[in-house]
């Protein structure tokens, strides 16, 4: 078996910079769109900054308790799109990157009437990996035929897709059960992300933020705080 690095979380909205730091350091992405949606998570809404602070971004959804994250669709009866974008303009129009991040994220929102919320998030990071020149495998959970809960479902994720390595953020260590990955001959290894500092608009830093706020101040650029963590505290 090769040593194939896997990373696997829920499809969120526009996520934040640690999100990307798995994709970067992975070697297959796997969305974990199979699983119980949880409202009000970074799965539908994420923080942006404004001159007031940071900002909630949210999608507006249909869902019924239980339902699975990829059943769940967006309340396209709500005009939320233009209101988005709006709220992105106003937030953002000053910043360096303004016009070449908005037109990115602007061309997603208009490509069609999206229906389903994990469909829209996953297109959003996929194309925002690939302008940050990130090419990486991305899979679906639902695609692979895949069962088990918890830890169970992560390991038959991993077995599935070759791999032998697992890429888990740090809030994994409060539910996973390590010693399955080692009984399966997976070793887990946990992100070391450390939130780097980069140029922000609105005076004091804020960490946590949206990979946009990233983007509409450094461009192409913002590889490098995900890369070499420049500006590490």
């Amino acid at each position: 078996m090769s040593h194939k690095i896997i990373a696997i979380h829920q499809p969120n909205f526009l996520p934040w910079l640690g999100y990307f730091y798995k994709i970067y350091k992975c070697d297959i992405f796997v969305f974990l769109d199979n699983v119980q949606f949880s409202k009000n998570s970074y799965q539908n809404r994420v923080k942006i900054k404004s001159s007031q602070g940071a900002l909630w971004l949210t999608e507006p959804v249909l869902h019924n308790f239980g339902q699975l994250t990829n059943e769940v669709k967006l309340n396209n009866k709500e005009r939320w799109i233009k209101k988005h974008l709006k709220t992105l303009e106003l937030n953002y129009k000053r910043a360096k990157y303004f016009e070449e991040i908005y037109n990115l994220l602007a061309e997603i929102y208009l490509m069609k009437e999206w229906e389903y919320m994990s469909e829209l998030n996953i297109t959003f990071i996929e194309s925002i990996s690939n302008y940050l020149g990130i090419k990486r495998k991305f899979l679906l959970a639902s695609s692979l035929e895949v069962s088990g809960n918890s830890t169970d479902l992560l390991i038959d994720i991993i077995k599935k897709v070759g791999g032998s390595i697992y890429l888990s953020g740090k809030g994994g260590m409060k539910y996973q059960d390590e010693e399955k990955f080692f009984q399966n001959n997976i070793k887990l290894v946990y992100s070391d992300f450390k939130h780097p500092v980069y140029p922000q608009l609105w005076e004091e830093f804020i960490e946590g933020l949206s990979i946009i706020d990233l983007l509409f101040n450094c461009g192409k650029d913002s590889i490098l705080y995900l890369n070499s963590k420049l500006g590490v505290e």
